[in-house]
Protein backbone atom coordinates (compact mmCIF):
# COMPACT_ATOMS: atom_id res chain seq x y z
CA UNK A 1 0.00 0.00 0.00
CA UNK A 2 0.98 3.78 -0.32
CA UNK A 3 1.09 4.98 2.90
CA UNK A 4 1.82 8.70 2.70
CA UNK A 5 -1.25 9.00 -0.12
CA UNK A 6 -5.25 9.48 1.29
CA UNK A 7 -7.98 7.42 0.57
CA UNK A 8 -9.10 10.05 -1.66
CA UNK A 9 -6.36 10.23 -4.11
CA UNK A 10 -6.46 6.07 -3.91
CA UNK A 11 -9.83 6.44 -5.52
CA UNK A 12 -9.18 9.29 -7.97
CA UNK A 13 -6.51 7.46 -9.04
CA UNK A 14 -9.07 4.35 -9.70
CA UNK A 15 -11.05 7.27 -12.01
CA UNK A 16 -7.86 7.77 -14.24
CA UNK A 17 -8.15 4.08 -14.69
CA UNK A 18 -11.95 4.46 -15.83
CA UNK A 19 -10.87 7.17 -17.89
CA UNK A 20 -8.42 4.94 -19.59
CA UNK A 21 -10.55 1.94 -20.08
CA UNK A 22 -13.17 4.39 -21.48
CA UNK A 23 -10.25 5.78 -23.99
CA UNK A 24 -9.30 1.80 -24.53
CA UNK A 25 -13.23 1.17 -25.53
CA UNK A 26 -13.82 4.03 -27.50
CA UNK A 27 -10.75 3.07 -30.00
CA UNK A 28 -11.98 -1.01 -30.31
CA UNK A 29 -15.47 0.28 -30.30
CA UNK A 30 -15.23 2.63 -33.23
CA UNK A 31 -14.97 -0.59 -35.56
CA UNK A 32 -17.93 -2.51 -34.47
CA UNK A 33 -20.09 0.70 -35.07
CA UNK A 34 -18.84 1.57 -38.25
CA UNK A 35 -18.70 -1.89 -39.64
CA UNK A 36 -21.30 -2.07 -41.66
CA UNK A 37 -20.01 0.71 -43.48
CA UNK A 38 -16.36 -0.54 -43.56
CA UNK A 39 -17.56 -3.86 -44.74
CA UNK A 40 -19.42 -1.85 -47.58
CA UNK A 41 -16.69 0.11 -48.70
CA UNK A 42 -14.17 -2.83 -48.66
CA UNK A 43 -16.38 -5.17 -49.68
CA UNK A 44 -16.19 -7.58 -46.83
CA UNK A 45 -18.17 -10.53 -45.83
CA UNK A 46 -18.77 -11.57 -42.14
CA UNK A 47 -16.21 -13.85 -42.31
CA UNK A 48 -13.51 -11.16 -43.49
CA UNK A 49 -15.02 -8.81 -40.80
CA UNK A 50 -14.76 -11.82 -38.18
CA UNK A 51 -11.01 -12.15 -39.04
CA UNK A 52 -10.02 -8.45 -38.30
CA UNK A 53 -11.46 -9.50 -34.56
CA UNK A 54 -9.36 -12.59 -34.83
CA UNK A 55 -6.16 -10.51 -36.21
CA UNK A 56 -6.89 -8.11 -33.15
CA UNK A 57 -7.57 -10.37 -30.50
CA UNK A 58 -4.33 -12.71 -31.58
CA UNK A 59 -2.71 -9.32 -31.19
CA UNK A 60 -4.31 -8.81 -27.76
CA UNK A 61 -3.03 -12.40 -26.46
CA UNK A 62 0.51 -11.69 -27.70
CA UNK A 63 0.52 -7.84 -25.61
CA UNK A 64 -1.00 -8.87 -22.87
CA UNK A 65 2.06 -11.66 -21.66
CA UNK A 66 4.27 -8.97 -23.14
CA UNK A 67 3.15 -6.19 -21.08
CA UNK A 68 2.68 -8.32 -18.11
CA UNK A 69 5.91 -9.14 -18.11
CA UNK A 70 7.07 -5.48 -18.70
CA UNK A 71 4.74 -4.12 -16.24
CA UNK A 72 6.22 -6.56 -13.47
CA UNK A 73 9.53 -5.28 -14.34
CA UNK A 74 9.71 -1.38 -15.09
CA UNK A 75 7.74 1.42 -13.07
CA UNK A 76 3.63 1.18 -14.45
CA UNK A 77 3.70 5.13 -14.28
CA UNK A 78 5.68 5.18 -17.40
CA UNK A 79 4.73 1.56 -18.78
CA UNK A 80 0.94 2.91 -19.04
CA UNK A 81 0.44 5.88 -20.54
CA UNK A 82 3.68 4.84 -23.25
CA UNK A 83 0.56 1.94 -24.19
CA UNK A 84 -1.86 4.32 -24.63
CA UNK A 85 -0.13 6.66 -26.78
CA UNK A 86 0.57 3.68 -28.81
CA UNK A 87 -2.75 1.81 -29.24
CA UNK A 88 -4.27 5.51 -29.66
CA UNK A 89 -1.97 6.21 -32.68
CA UNK A 90 -3.12 2.53 -33.71
CA UNK A 91 -6.42 3.87 -33.60
CA UNK A 92 -5.75 7.35 -35.54
CA UNK A 93 -4.02 5.26 -38.91
CA UNK A 94 -7.22 2.81 -39.14
CA UNK A 95 -8.85 5.99 -40.30
CA UNK A 96 -6.27 6.26 -43.19
CA UNK A 97 -6.75 2.67 -44.06
CA UNK A 98 -7.36 2.14 -47.96
CA UNK A 99 -8.04 -1.43 -48.17
CA UNK A 100 -8.57 -4.61 -46.26
CA UNK A 101 -5.03 -5.60 -45.73
CA UNK A 102 -4.04 -1.99 -44.27
CA UNK A 103 -7.19 -2.32 -41.87
CA UNK A 104 -5.83 -5.47 -40.46
CA UNK A 105 -2.74 -4.31 -39.93
CA UNK A 106 -3.93 -1.20 -38.21
CA UNK A 107 -6.42 -3.60 -36.24
CA UNK A 108 -3.36 -5.83 -35.35
CA UNK A 109 -1.49 -3.06 -33.98
CA UNK A 110 -4.57 -1.77 -32.00
CA UNK A 111 -5.00 -5.12 -30.10
CA UNK A 112 -1.15 -5.40 -29.24
CA UNK A 113 -1.01 -2.07 -27.62
CA UNK A 114 -4.05 -2.02 -26.37
CA UNK A 115 -3.17 -4.95 -24.00
CA UNK A 116 -1.05 -3.37 -21.94
CA UNK A 117 -3.82 -1.46 -20.07
CA UNK A 118 -5.02 -4.54 -17.76
CA UNK A 119 -2.16 -5.30 -16.47
CA UNK A 120 -1.06 -1.71 -15.51
CA UNK A 121 -4.20 -0.75 -13.89
CA UNK A 122 -5.13 -4.60 -12.22
CA UNK A 123 -1.62 -4.64 -10.91
CA UNK A 124 -1.82 -0.76 -9.51
CA UNK A 125 -5.30 -1.48 -7.83
CA UNK A 126 -4.13 -4.49 -6.70
CA UNK A 127 -1.14 -2.61 -4.34
CA UNK A 128 -3.62 0.50 -3.98
CA UNK A 129 -6.41 -1.05 -2.24
CA UNK A 130 -6.98 -3.66 0.07
CA UNK A 131 -8.61 -7.08 -0.62
CA UNK A 132 -12.66 -6.11 0.30
CA UNK A 133 -12.02 -3.41 -2.00
CA UNK A 134 -10.81 -4.39 -5.24
CA UNK A 135 -13.80 -5.68 -6.78
CA UNK A 136 -14.99 -2.64 -6.13
CA UNK A 137 -12.12 -1.06 -7.55
CA UNK A 138 -11.95 -3.16 -10.60
CA UNK A 139 -15.46 -2.24 -11.15
CA UNK A 140 -14.88 1.52 -11.22
CA UNK A 141 -11.97 -0.04 -13.78
CA UNK A 142 -14.24 -2.25 -16.22
CA UNK A 143 -16.85 0.22 -15.81
CA UNK A 144 -14.70 2.66 -17.72
CA UNK A 145 -15.09 -0.05 -20.93
CA UNK A 146 -19.06 0.87 -21.04
CA UNK A 147 -18.69 4.60 -20.32
CA UNK A 148 -16.29 4.15 -23.99
CA UNK A 149 -19.19 2.23 -25.38
CA UNK A 150 -21.44 4.69 -24.73
CA UNK A 151 -20.26 7.47 -26.04
CA UNK A 152 -18.56 5.95 -29.48
CA UNK A 153 -21.87 5.48 -31.10
CA UNK A 154 -22.96 9.40 -29.82
CA UNK A 155 -19.65 10.29 -31.72
CA UNK A 156 -20.29 8.27 -34.85
CA UNK A 157 -23.53 9.58 -35.04
CA UNK A 158 -22.89 13.24 -35.14
CA UNK A 159 -19.31 12.27 -37.31
CA UNK A 160 -20.97 10.04 -40.00
CA UNK A 161 -22.65 11.56 -43.02
CA UNK A 162 -23.95 10.10 -45.54
CA UNK A 163 -21.03 10.26 -47.49
CA UNK A 164 -19.28 6.78 -47.11
CA UNK A 165 -16.27 7.15 -45.85
CA UNK A 166 -16.73 9.51 -43.45
CA UNK A 167 -16.05 6.44 -40.79
CA UNK A 168 -12.31 7.94 -41.37
CA UNK A 169 -12.83 11.17 -39.15
CA UNK A 170 -14.54 9.15 -36.03
CA UNK A 171 -11.18 6.96 -35.88
CA UNK A 172 -9.07 10.15 -35.97
CA UNK A 173 -10.84 12.21 -33.55
CA UNK A 174 -10.95 9.13 -30.89
CA UNK A 175 -7.26 8.47 -31.72
CA UNK A 176 -6.44 11.99 -30.39
CA UNK A 177 -8.72 11.38 -26.80
CA UNK A 178 -5.17 9.44 -25.68
CA UNK A 179 -3.35 12.69 -25.73
CA UNK A 180 -5.77 14.27 -22.89
CA UNK A 181 -5.53 11.45 -20.85
CA UNK A 182 -1.69 10.83 -20.26
CA UNK A 183 -1.42 14.94 -19.30
CA UNK A 184 -3.81 13.91 -16.82
CA UNK A 185 -1.59 11.23 -15.67
CA UNK A 186 1.39 12.78 -15.17
CA UNK A 187 -0.41 15.84 -13.46
CA UNK A 188 -1.79 13.05 -10.80
CA UNK A 189 0.59 10.58 -10.35
CA UNK A 190 3.95 11.22 -9.64
CA UNK A 191 7.35 9.41 -9.04
CA UNK A 192 7.48 6.69 -6.30
CA UNK A 193 3.50 6.99 -5.55
CA UNK A 194 2.49 3.65 -6.76
CA UNK A 195 3.73 0.85 -4.29
CA UNK A 196 4.74 -1.54 -6.99
CA UNK A 197 7.22 1.51 -8.17
CA UNK A 198 9.02 -0.09 -5.31
CA UNK A 199 9.37 -3.45 -6.07
CA UNK A 200 10.86 -3.85 -9.20
CA UNK A 201 14.31 -5.42 -7.62
CA UNK A 202 12.43 -8.74 -6.65
CA UNK A 203 11.71 -9.55 -10.36
CA UNK A 204 14.92 -10.39 -11.69
CA UNK A 205 14.38 -14.16 -12.30
CA UNK A 206 11.65 -14.45 -15.30
CA UNK A 207 11.20 -17.97 -15.81
CA UNK A 208 11.21 -18.81 -12.18
CA UNK A 209 8.10 -16.42 -11.53
CA UNK A 210 6.37 -18.00 -14.64
CA UNK A 211 7.16 -21.67 -13.33
CA UNK A 212 5.42 -20.52 -9.81
CA UNK A 213 2.25 -19.24 -11.32
CA UNK A 214 1.80 -21.95 -13.48
CA UNK A 215 2.30 -24.50 -10.82
CA UNK A 216 -0.45 -22.67 -8.81
CA UNK A 217 -3.73 -24.19 -9.28
CA UNK A 218 -5.81 -21.09 -9.27
CA UNK A 219 -3.82 -19.94 -12.31
CA UNK A 220 -5.57 -22.52 -14.52
CA UNK A 221 -8.87 -22.22 -12.90
CA UNK A 222 -8.34 -18.23 -13.60
CA UNK A 223 -7.27 -19.54 -17.54
CA UNK A 224 -10.20 -21.76 -18.08
CA UNK A 225 -12.98 -18.81 -16.58
CA UNK A 226 -11.22 -15.80 -18.82
CA UNK A 227 -11.37 -17.95 -21.92
CA UNK A 228 -14.93 -18.28 -21.45
CA UNK A 229 -16.27 -15.16 -20.14
CA UNK A 230 -14.27 -12.94 -22.67
CA UNK A 231 -15.47 -15.27 -25.58
CA UNK A 232 -19.10 -14.40 -24.75
CA UNK A 233 -18.04 -10.33 -23.88
CA UNK A 234 -16.24 -10.03 -27.41
CA UNK A 235 -18.71 -11.97 -29.67
CA UNK A 236 -21.44 -9.68 -28.34
CA UNK A 237 -19.41 -6.44 -27.95
CA UNK A 238 -18.62 -7.12 -31.82
CA UNK A 239 -21.40 -8.44 -33.24
CA UNK A 240 -23.99 -6.80 -31.87
CA UNK A 241 -24.57 -3.85 -34.11
CA UNK A 242 -25.10 -5.93 -37.06
CA UNK A 243 -27.06 -8.17 -35.21
CA UNK A 244 -29.73 -5.22 -35.20
CA UNK A 245 -29.21 -3.57 -38.46
CA UNK A 246 -28.49 -7.13 -40.72
CA UNK A 247 -30.25 -9.61 -38.12
CA UNK A 248 -33.43 -7.32 -36.80
CA UNK A 249 -33.90 -4.88 -38.99
CA UNK A 250 -33.10 -1.68 -37.45
CA UNK A 251 -31.59 1.17 -39.05
CA UNK A 252 -28.58 2.21 -38.43
CA UNK A 253 -28.75 5.36 -36.50
CA UNK A 254 -31.37 3.22 -34.69
CA UNK A 255 -28.36 0.48 -33.72
CA UNK A 256 -26.15 3.53 -32.81
CA UNK A 257 -28.67 4.75 -30.23
CA UNK A 258 -29.30 2.00 -28.76
CA UNK A 259 -25.66 0.85 -28.29
CA UNK A 260 -25.45 3.81 -26.09
CA UNK A 261 -27.83 2.44 -24.10
CA UNK A 262 -26.87 -0.90 -23.95
CA UNK A 263 -23.17 0.04 -22.63
CA UNK A 264 -24.87 2.29 -19.69
CA UNK A 265 -26.82 -1.19 -18.93
CA UNK A 266 -23.34 -2.95 -19.01
CA UNK A 267 -21.90 -0.48 -16.85
CA UNK A 268 -24.49 -0.95 -14.04
CA UNK A 269 -23.70 -4.38 -14.16
CA UNK A 270 -20.02 -3.26 -13.28
CA UNK A 271 -20.80 -1.32 -10.56
CA UNK A 272 -23.96 -3.49 -9.59
CA UNK A 273 -21.54 -6.59 -9.67
CA UNK A 274 -18.72 -4.46 -7.41
CA UNK A 275 -21.80 -3.50 -4.91
CA UNK A 276 -23.13 -6.82 -4.72
CA UNK A 277 -20.02 -8.21 -3.59
CA UNK A 278 -19.48 -5.64 -0.60
CA UNK A 279 -23.37 -6.12 0.34
CA UNK A 280 -23.05 -9.82 1.29
CA UNK A 281 -19.44 -9.27 2.83
CA UNK A 282 -20.87 -6.69 5.28
CA UNK A 283 -23.72 -9.11 6.28
CA UNK A 284 -21.30 -11.72 7.04
CA UNK A 285 -20.33 -13.73 3.39
CA UNK A 286 -16.70 -14.53 3.07
CA UNK A 287 -15.22 -12.30 0.48
CA UNK A 288 -14.91 -16.10 -1.45
CA UNK A 289 -18.91 -16.95 -1.01
CA UNK A 290 -19.69 -13.00 -1.57
CA UNK A 291 -17.38 -13.12 -5.27
CA UNK A 292 -19.45 -16.39 -6.18
CA UNK A 293 -22.73 -14.84 -5.65
CA UNK A 294 -21.95 -11.90 -7.41
CA UNK A 295 -20.46 -13.85 -10.57
CA UNK A 296 -23.49 -16.37 -10.57
CA UNK A 297 -25.80 -13.25 -10.85
CA UNK A 298 -24.29 -11.77 -13.65
CA UNK A 299 -24.01 -15.20 -15.83
CA UNK A 300 -27.63 -15.77 -14.94
CA UNK A 301 -28.18 -12.73 -16.57
CA UNK A 302 -26.08 -13.26 -19.42
CA UNK A 303 -27.87 -16.63 -19.68
CA UNK A 304 -30.77 -15.01 -21.07
CA UNK A 305 -29.13 -15.29 -24.61
CA UNK A 306 -31.27 -18.23 -24.69
CA UNK A 307 -34.06 -16.92 -24.97
CA UNK A 308 -33.15 -13.08 -26.82
CA UNK A 309 -31.80 -15.23 -29.83
CA UNK A 310 -35.14 -16.68 -31.13
CA UNK A 311 -37.14 -13.22 -30.02
CA UNK A 312 -38.13 -10.89 -33.14
CA UNK A 313 -37.84 -6.91 -33.01
CA UNK A 314 -39.32 -5.18 -30.31
CA UNK A 315 -39.22 -3.63 -26.56
CA UNK A 316 -38.76 -7.32 -25.61
CA UNK A 317 -35.80 -8.18 -27.56
CA UNK A 318 -34.19 -4.89 -26.33
CA UNK A 319 -34.90 -5.32 -22.90
CA UNK A 320 -33.51 -8.72 -22.87
CA UNK A 321 -30.42 -7.59 -24.80
CA UNK A 322 -29.67 -5.04 -21.74
CA UNK A 323 -29.95 -7.22 -19.13
CA UNK A 324 -27.29 -9.70 -20.97
CA UNK A 325 -25.15 -6.92 -21.40
CA UNK A 326 -25.29 -5.77 -17.74
CA UNK A 327 -24.72 -9.89 -16.83
CA UNK A 328 -22.02 -10.46 -19.39
CA UNK A 329 -19.78 -7.40 -18.40
CA UNK A 330 -20.53 -7.35 -14.49
CA UNK A 331 -18.70 -10.73 -13.68
CA UNK A 332 -15.42 -9.01 -14.92
CA UNK A 333 -14.79 -7.23 -11.75
CA UNK A 334 -15.15 -10.40 -9.71
CA UNK A 335 -12.88 -12.20 -12.05
CA UNK A 336 -10.38 -9.76 -11.52
CA UNK A 337 -10.31 -9.59 -8.07
CA UNK A 338 -10.02 -13.48 -8.13
CA UNK A 339 -6.92 -13.10 -9.97
CA UNK A 340 -5.78 -10.44 -7.37
CA UNK A 341 -5.67 -12.96 -4.86
CA UNK A 342 -3.15 -15.22 -6.32
CA UNK A 343 0.32 -13.23 -6.24
CA UNK A 344 1.10 -10.06 -4.70
CA UNK A 345 4.57 -9.34 -6.57
CA UNK A 346 3.36 -10.63 -10.19
CA UNK A 347 0.12 -9.39 -10.89
CA UNK A 348 1.23 -8.50 -13.99
CA UNK A 349 2.42 -11.76 -15.00
CA UNK A 350 -0.84 -13.41 -13.51
CA UNK A 351 -2.78 -10.61 -15.67
CA UNK A 352 -0.54 -10.88 -18.73
CA UNK A 353 -0.70 -14.91 -18.89
CA UNK A 354 -4.55 -14.76 -18.04
CA UNK A 355 -5.23 -12.49 -21.29
CA UNK A 356 -3.26 -14.88 -23.61
CA UNK A 357 -6.02 -17.17 -22.44
CA UNK A 358 -8.80 -14.86 -22.85
CA UNK A 359 -7.94 -14.53 -26.38
CA UNK A 360 -7.10 -18.21 -27.12
CA UNK A 361 -10.66 -18.36 -28.60
CA UNK A 362 -10.68 -15.40 -31.00
CA UNK A 363 -11.08 -18.14 -33.76
CA UNK A 364 -14.64 -17.76 -32.57
CA UNK A 365 -15.30 -14.82 -34.48
CA UNK A 366 -14.24 -16.62 -37.49
CA UNK A 367 -16.59 -19.59 -37.37
CA UNK A 368 -19.38 -16.88 -36.29
CA UNK A 369 -18.96 -14.88 -39.02
CA UNK A 370 -18.81 -18.23 -40.85
CA UNK A 371 -22.09 -19.38 -39.58
CA UNK A 372 -23.85 -16.38 -40.40
CA UNK A 373 -22.52 -16.60 -43.70
CA UNK A 374 -24.19 -20.14 -44.17
CA UNK A 375 -27.20 -19.78 -42.18
CA UNK A 376 -28.12 -16.37 -42.71
CA UNK A 377 -28.57 -16.00 -39.22
CA UNK A 378 -26.78 -14.56 -36.34
CA UNK A 379 -29.56 -16.78 -33.43
CA UNK A 380 -27.98 -19.80 -33.32
CA UNK A 381 -24.30 -18.14 -32.10
CA UNK A 382 -25.73 -15.58 -29.90
CA UNK A 383 -27.69 -18.10 -27.78
CA UNK A 384 -24.61 -20.48 -27.57
CA UNK A 385 -22.45 -17.88 -26.28
CA UNK A 386 -24.50 -16.43 -23.69
CA UNK A 387 -23.99 -19.81 -21.37
CA UNK A 388 -20.29 -19.23 -21.12
CA UNK A 389 -20.56 -17.56 -17.87
CA UNK A 390 -22.67 -20.04 -16.29
CA UNK A 391 -19.76 -22.60 -17.23
CA UNK A 392 -16.95 -20.29 -16.15
CA UNK A 393 -19.21 -19.83 -12.54
CA UNK A 394 -19.29 -23.59 -12.27
CA UNK A 395 -15.67 -24.04 -12.80
CA UNK A 396 -15.09 -21.05 -9.75
CA UNK A 397 -17.98 -23.19 -7.41
CA UNK A 398 -16.23 -26.66 -7.91
CA UNK A 399 -12.85 -25.55 -7.86
CA UNK A 400 -11.51 -22.45 -6.58
CA UNK A 401 -9.76 -22.89 -2.99
CA UNK A 402 -10.87 -20.82 -0.32
CA UNK A 403 -8.48 -17.71 0.31
CA UNK A 404 -6.33 -18.68 3.25
CA UNK A 405 -5.03 -15.15 3.90
CA UNK A 406 -7.04 -11.87 2.89
CA UNK A 407 -2.93 -9.54 3.42
CA UNK A 408 -2.87 -7.44 1.00
CA UNK A 409 0.90 -8.85 0.87
CA UNK A 410 -0.54 -12.17 0.12
CA UNK A 411 1.66 -14.18 -2.07
CA UNK A 412 1.33 -17.19 -4.37
CA UNK A 413 -0.32 -20.20 -1.83
CA UNK A 414 -2.10 -23.38 -2.70
CA UNK A 415 -0.41 -24.86 -5.52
Amino acid sequence: MTPTRSSTWKWTVCGLFLLASAINYMDRQTLANASVRISTEFHLNQEQYGNLELGFGWAFAAGSIVFGLIADRFPVRIVYPTALFLWSMAGFLTGLAHNYKELMICRTLLGLFEAGHWPCAVKAIQGLLEPKDRAMGNSVLQSGTSVGAVITPLILALLLTPEISSWRFAFQAVGCAGLLWIGLWFTLVKRGDLSEDKAQARDSNVLTALKEILSNRRMWIVIIVIALINTNWQIIRAWLPRILIQGRGYSESQALYFNSLFYIATDVGCIGAGALTLWWHKRGASVDTSRRLAFLSCALLSALSLGAAWMPKGPLLLTFLLLIGAGALGVFPIYHAFTQDISRHHQGKVTGIAGVAAWALSPAHTYFGRLVDRTGSFDLGFALVGILPLIAFTVLWLSWPPTSSNSAHEEIVQH
